[in-house]
């Protein structure tokens, strides 16, 4: 999306434009593409058996949808089994937050194979890599990005046919044991960095300039292809139809950019009517976007972003020696990398932001758990957020709402465990919280307190 206007060709490793620095999109041609003329197009492709390159790629959730992702051959297309996902009504969720029935939904990515949604970029930027031949793939992480990447590194060979190798930066104690212990498991090369996300990112990407490694994160934008297809799964448990609202965590902001991006498209070639409205949800100890967006007023404005307004808001946060800090791990970001790109979605769909406790996350968290679906902290911000804009009035009852729940509730045990199981002294027992009873080993106390 530079606004310079230059191109460049599928096969450079390149992720900044040379000319103005601005990230790159993917665009396509689509007159030169066998985009099908409805939507509907997509619903004789399901989970099925067989080995041939159109029976798995018609078996994932990201290829199923590859006309509107034309970037490799069916060949060439890698893929675990990521993306059979479905979108999940949630009427009793929806009664407790004062929703009509039959009008909130949650898209729950945990069921992906590495737990999040992550999966759907890499088997994209996987399939890329093998592509260019790749052979060494590296991120910056809060957790999910590294154990989707080990995960695909320990089953992609090559296109000469050797193993690829997975290398992880992660920050000093910022990162859940659920999530790295996928990492560790896969066979990830796993370097624990002296610094915050932010540091890694800048350390991953000095080093895959210099060591020759391919960068994973969602600075690569055949990351956000592959999450586009979540909004196509979205659509296609609607029945092909828009909802009115999507609520997704804001972190690096990939998933809200990917979004956005498959909205315009979708309705650039009219598979789609009209645009359903985002809001993206910040935690207060990581709300830069809700800042520059909500409190300094930073709008895409067709491409002309005030990047001085950005600089100075990013002064101020060093100035005061302010870094991400939040309970939500995979959402612990102070300087987005797809800032700009989520600017455009938010312009596109005339969205809002807003931020949310860590307080308010694990309890969105827990009556997420309590009606039925586990999720990782993070997702817990969605469903905060959403009785934020009902309270507020933004979002209506009988709004069709659709949630994004980003991993699951294994991600980060320890968080769930805590919530339900408040220290001693703690002056105020959480919202939602279950701890555990003690009872004596006795059948007639445990028949007393069960029926008492």
């Amino acid at each position: 999306m530079p606004s310079c206007g230059a191109t460049y060709a599928l096969e450079e490793v390149l992720f900044a434009c040379r000319a103005c620095g601005a990230l790159l999109d993917v665009r396509y041609d689509w007159s030169r593409c066998a985009v099908p003329e409805k939507l509907s197009f997509f619903d004789g492709r399901r989970i099925t058996p067989g080995r041939s390159p159109q029976a798995r790629a018609d078996a994932s959730g990201v290829w199923r949808f590859r006309e509107l992702l034309p970037f490799a051959d069916l060949e060439d297309l890698v893929t675990i089994g990521e993306g059979r996902t479905i979108l999940q009504p949630a009427d009793v969720l929806a009664d407790q937050l004062g929703m009509a029935a039959g009008r909130l939904f949650l898209q729950y990515e945990g069921f992906n194979p590495s737990g999040s949604f992550k999966d759907n970029g890499m088997a994209a930027a996987f399939t890329v890599a093998r592509c260019l031949d790749r052979r060494r793939v590296a991120c910056a992480s809060t957790g999910n990005t590294s154990a989707s990447l080990a995960m695909f590194a320990a089953q992609t060979l090559t296109r000469s046919g050797t193993p690829m190798e997975a290398i992880v930066f992660v920050g000093g104690g910022k990162i859940a044991f659920g999530k790295l212990s996928q990492a560790l498991d896969y066979g990830a090369r796993t370097l624990q960095i002296a610094g915050d996300f932010d540091a890694c990112m800048r350390l991953v990407q000095e080093s895959a300039d210099q060591l020759n490694l391919y960068l994973m994160n969602s600075v690569n934008p055949f990351r956000l292809e592959g999450q586009k297809t979540i909004i196509y799964r979205v659509l296609d448990g609607l029945g092909w139809e828009v909802p009115d609202w999507i609520v997704v965590p804001g972190g690096n902001l990939g998933n809200t950019s990917a979004f956005g991006k498959a909205l315009i498209e979708l309705h650039e070639l009219g598979l789609i009517e009209r645009l359903p409205r985002l809001a993206v949800i910040n935690a207060t100890g990581a709300n830069t976007l809700y800042e520059l967006f909500q409190l300094d007023g930073l709008r895409f404005n067709e491409g002309k972003v005030d990047s001085a307004a950005i600089r100075k808001r990013y002064a101020c946060m060093d100035a005061e020696g302010r870094r991400a800090s939040t309970i939500a791990s995979a959402i612990e970001i102070g300087r987005p990398v797809n800032l700009v790109k989520a600017l455009r979605s938010l312009e596109a769909t005339d969205g809002v932001v807003r931020q949310v406790s860590d307080e308010a996350i694990l309890d969105g968290k827990a009556l997420v758990g309590r009606y039925g679906y586990g999720c990782e902290p993070a997702s817990g911000a969605s469903v905060a957020g959403l009785r934020v804009l009902l309270e507020e009035g933004v979002i209506g009852r009988s709004d069709r709402v659709v949630c994004v729940l980003t991993g699951h509730g294994l991600k980060d045990p320890a968080a769930t465990v805590n919530y339900h199981s408040p220290a001693s002294g703690q002056m105020t027992r959480p919202r939602y919280a279950n701890p555990p009873v003690p009872v004596p080993n006795d059948l007639q106390e445990v028949a007393k307190l069960l029926n008492g």
